[in-house]
């Protein structure tokens, strides 16, 4: 771990955490972190909001800002998706893209074009246990051409623990010298109602298949804060009568699991007990419209 310097004492940054969907973004973040607060699925495109993740690390306060997948597509809400991952690579100090070893360099040759603003950034190789020696040492030979466009190159494994320390001395070397931004307790700014939304679209994603997740979305109606329980109020919605009907099952089957993960997540999370009423509601075309999208919490800028 880097030493501390009498004309340095403290480090401060932003860190955009990009790549495209389903390279590994949310898993990392929760693994650099210790705690389970990005929503983590195994279908691409789940993340849909920045969140931030605060990590400590010896005399520098990293703020990892966690992206939507880079991705094009012509739906609505799909533009706001990539209209975040692109703001947080404009507005943070650093940007860590993050490429899958068995990822050809197409994904980051278009982070390249993206990066307009040129923020200096780091690549990570991530899922590195997937792949030999061999074919590692050749990819880290193909990323070597672009060596005078990224800072460093870091292999990292979550499932093997590999890669951590390593990750984050050179993310802290990299970070502007200042007081920390936040109370170094603190894990996220993000709000206890967004990590609850994320929780019970993570359920969804968990529990439903194809592309109902992916025309879902949650609202937090209501949330009543208790030193021991929290009581939740949430509507999902969806965009056709026939994805409700999926979403409440045969004598309310699907939504009483997806209820019952959500709230498990929500209880590990917090340390308390949790009462969550879930509705379900239809909102035909949301994800295509710009006034029920800020309605849901997408603005656009």
């Amino acid at each position: 771990m880097r030493a501390t310097s009498s004309d340095c004492p403290t480090r401060a940054g932003f860190v955009a955490v990009v790549g495209r969907p389903n390279a590994g973004k949310s898993s990392l973040l929760n693994w650099l972190v210790g705690e389970k607060l990005a929503m983590v699925s195994k279908k691409a495109q789940a993340t849909r909001k920045r969140m931030n993740v605060i990590v400590m690390h010896g005399d520098t306060q990293i703020i990892f800002v966690d992206t939507p997948g880079i991705h094009e597509k012509e739906r609505l809400l799909n533009r706001f998706m990539l209209q975040e991952a692109v703001k947080a690579i404009g507005d943070c100090d650093l940007v860590l893209f993050l490429a899958p070893a068995k990822d050809r360099l197409d994904h980051y040759e278009k982070f390249l074009k993206l990066n307009a603003k040129n923020r200096p950034h780091i690549v990570v190789l991530t899922k590195v246990d997937e792949v030999d020696n061999g074919a590692l040492l050749r990819k880290i030979g193909e990323y070597s051409r672009y060596q005078d466009r990224f800072l460093a190159l870091v292999p990292v494994s979550v499932t093997k623990n590999i890669g951590k320390e390593q990750l984050l001395d050179e993310i802290a070397k990299h970070l502007p010298c200042s007081p920390w931004l936040y109370d170094p307790q603190l894990l996220t700014t993000t709000h206890i109602r967004e990590i609850y939304k994320e929780m019970i679209r993570e359920a969804i994603f968990d529990n439903l298949s194809d592309e109902i997740p992916y025309e879902t979305d949650v609202i937090i109606e209501k949330i009543e804060e208790r030193p021991d329980l929290d009581r939740v109020q949430a509507t999902i919605v969806a965009e056709k009568k026939s994805q409700k009907m999926i979403l409440i099952g045969k004598g309310g089957s699907t939504i009483k699991r997806i209820g019952r993960d959500a709230r498990l997540k929500m209880e590990r999370f917090s340390g308390k007990k949790i009462f969550l009423e879930l509705f379900v509601s239809v909102k035909t075309g949301w994800s295509k419209n710009k006034k029920t999208l800020s309605e849901i919490g997408y603005v656009f800028e």
